[in-house]
């Protein structure tokens, strides 16, 4: 009975009485809560922590965090349902506490993690349990730990720039245990200098390159392969072995002035040797350093070689993404074709991942009779086979279009060529004809993304375009059907093709990515070169998937007729009910600004008659062009265009009709009327002057 009189204790204060803290990680929103327990277990305040993961990587050192997100990102990627790991958090004080987490990963019904709960706790009593150790075995863990450490901070270095970043910032110092560093890689005979501590050099690869002087110890470790170790630094920077260096007139980068300007009183020279090799050579300097004992060489000497390992790897990575990348814009057309009445802007982003090289292409094509040929598309990979095929079929789909053949006949034709060439890789592509005088587009696609359009009014949409398989595949399933959709691109619209790496993040639906782009398609600037320039950067480094990028901006030149005939152009499309409110709007801003506010009411009654005729008796949408008609009396035009070829026709419809009136008002309130042939489909006009209606 006693014990039912003891106070209750929750579930939270009896983790926090165990120094356990508990916390909740939203993946898609970037946000990590932590109750109070678990801010104690980071020695961090209330107010201290705004919900930012980033914000505790303070708390972190460098290697402990890499490490951590090394595990935490082994078991998202492999599909792990929790995971655990000890690490070491700074407290403010300066002292390190040993902490653990353990966590479990919520999954979707598709598998993708959205969200990671776990609980987190002050594991530094644990270290009482372990019996002490001899001096030898806590030297031996201290190398042990320093060289992880270096290794893992270094594993995720792809690129010579990458493997400089891992030394030269601040978390690179503290791995190494030193006070500052400078890197060189032998280039020939010379030793250039590419990282200096706290001074920056500029990117690797970018010329000029800061040669060192042979007689420098930096230099002379890396030429001679013999690693030098000093501890009369100042000494050192004086004499004339080690002369002020300076890499460029515009960067005042200097090593000997930095090795003593900075109070360094000792350093390490030490060679960078691979496949044996000489590859470059790595300075480490130190503060306060009398002597260097047999666990410090042997601990610079076994974190040079790590290095070395790592920096070989980079610079035969960089040889081949040089190679690749040239490979690539082999493959991509040179030159854009200019044509009239239209501006065209294609960008191209290499890959951030792999040898930065993928099968992503775009093309333009001068077609006979006036037209232009546009296509965006992916070939299966990422590397340098997918575009070698990439190269082949783009002049393929290329030639097959120059021959003249409707869209869905060349990519018939490019995906039996796509078979042809025995390889297993598929590929998608968007394909459209423009006829710019008409702006009438034909467009088909294999299993890729359609394009999207941006109107005159600012509006954006995607215009469903029937779709079959991705090339290849649709020749070996027997399906070589890629129906035809019909769009009509009125002047002064944008029509944009772009491939999945523009709009794809990981872990996300793809229909976030597109509503992105379309939102960046409408509030973007005018013109195909400034409009793919916005979203090819700020997409791009947005999602920051790694994926290639191909990008395609046309932009039909707009057509507004001349000072004394202005013309203006609508499409309204037949799934979008506020087409017509918005026409009226534009009909009537138009007719005030022409200085006819007297046909505005006949006009908006036209042109709501004709549309609507269209929308409800065609299986399309409509295009609407008001004119002027200059003369000796200024007469307006007004025409929609549709694709139908049955003609309207007079009605009497009885009192009780509910339709069939509209040719009867348009005869009522125009001067005259008529129906034109175009092509496929017709033109309804009707004209009206300021005046009133003409006999």
């Amino acid at each position: 009975m006693a014990g039912r009189n003891r106070p209750a204790i929750g579930a939270d204060e009896r983790l926090a009485l165990n120094r356990m803290g508990s916390f909740d990680w939203d993946l898609r929103h970037r946000t990590l809560e932590l109750d109070a327990a678990g801010l104690a277990v980071f020695d961090l305040r209330a107010g201290e922590y705004d919900g930012d993961p980033e914000t505790l990587r303070p708390r972190l050192p460098p290697e402990e965090g890499m490490r951590l997100d090394s595990t935490v990102d082994r078991a998202i990627r492999g599909g792990r349902s929790s995971y655990g790991a000890y690490f070491q958090v700074k407290r403010r004080n300066g002292l390190r506490q040993w902490t653990h987490v353990r966590a479990r990963i919520l999954r979707d019904d598709r598998g993708v993690p959205h969200r990671v709960i776990g609980i987190v706790r002050n594991a530094s009593t644990e270290l009482t349990e372990f019996p002490e150790i001899s001096p030898d075995e806590a030297g031996r863990r201290r190398l042990t730990t320093i060289l992880q450490g270096i290794t893992e901070a270094l594993s995720r270095a792809v690129t010579v720039d990458d493997v400089t970043d891992v030394l030269s910032d601040s978390g690179g110092l503290e791995r190494f245990g030193a006070d500052g560093l400078a890197l060189g890689i032998v280039d020939g005979g010379s030793v250039k200098l590419v990282a200096l501590s706290g001074v920056s050099l500029g990117r690797a690869g970018d010329p000029p390159g800061a040669a060192l002087e042979e007689s420098m110890p930096l230099a002379e470790a890396a030429l001679t392969r013999r690693a030098r170790f000093s501890t009369s630094l100042p000494g050192l920077g004086e004499a004339p072995d080690l002369p002020e260096l300076t890499e460029a007139a515009d960067d005042p980068a200097v090593l000997g002035p930095y090795a003593c300007g900075q109070g360094f009183d000792a350093a390490a020279f030490l060679p960078l040797v691979a496949e044996a090799r000489a590859i470059g050579g790595l300075a480490l300097f130190y503060r306060g350093r009398t002597h260097f004992t047999a666990e410090d060489r042997e601990i610079c000497l076994g974190l040079a070689g790590i290095v070395a390992q790592s920096l070989r790897r980079a610079i035969l990575f960089d040889e081949e993404r040089e190679f690749a990348t040239g490979l690539q814009a082999s493959m991509l057309p040179r030159d854009i074709p200019s044509f009239s009445g239209a501006e065209i802007a294609v960008r191209y982003h290499a890959a951030w991942s792999g040898r930065e090289v993928g099968g992503d292409w775009y093309d333009v094509i001068a077609l006979p009779g006036g037209r232009v040929g546009v296509v965006v598309g992916d070939v299966q990979g990422h590397d340098t086979h997918a575009a070698a095929i990439m190269g082949q079929l783009r002049i393929a789909l290329r030639a097959f279009a120059g021959e003249g053949h409707p869209p869905a006949t060349v990519l018939a034709r490019a995906s039996r060529f796509l078979v042809e060439l025995d390889t297993e890789r598929f590929a998608t592509c968007t394909y459209a004809q423009l006829d710019l005088s008409s702006g009438v587009v034909r467009a088909v696609r294999a299993g890729h993304l359609g394009p999207i359009v941006r109107h005159t009014d600012g509006r954006t949409g995607w215009p469903h375009l029937r779709g079959g398989l991705p090339l290849g595949l649709a020749t070996e399933f027997g399906q070589e059907d890629f129906p035809e959709t019909r769009l009509d691109l009125v002047p002064g619209e944008t029509f944009v093709l772009c491939t999945d790496g523009l709009v794809e993040e990981p872990g996300l639906d793809i229909t976030e990515g597109m509503g992105e782009l379309a939102h960046a398609v409408r509030t973007g600037p005018g013109g195909a070169d400034p409009l793919a320039d916005h979203l090819a950067d700020g997409l791009w480094q947005r999602w920051a998937t790694g994926d290639d990028v191909a990008l395609l901006v046309l932009h039909r030149a707009p057509d507004p007729g001349t000072r004394q005939a202005p013309r203006i152009h609508q499409y309204i499309h037949q799934a979008d009910p506020e087409g017509l409110v918005e026409t009226r709007s534009v009909l009537r801003q138009a007719l005030v600004d022409w200085n006819m506010p007297a046909l505005v009411d006949d006009v908006q009654l036209a042109a709501g008659e004709m549309l609507v005729n269209v929308l409800l008796h065609t299986e399309g949408s409509a295009v609407l062009t008001l004119e002027v008609v200059p003369g000796p009396v200024r007469r307006v035009r007004l025409w929609v265009k549709d694709r139908s070829s049955a003609w309207p026709r007079r009605r009497w419809p009885g009192e009780a009709a509910t339709s069939g009136r509209g040719l009867l008002m348009i005869d009522a309130v125009a001067a005259r009327w008529g129906v034109e042939p175009r092509g496929d489909g017709k033109a309804v006009w009707c004209e009206f002057t300021p005046t009133g209606r003409a006999a």
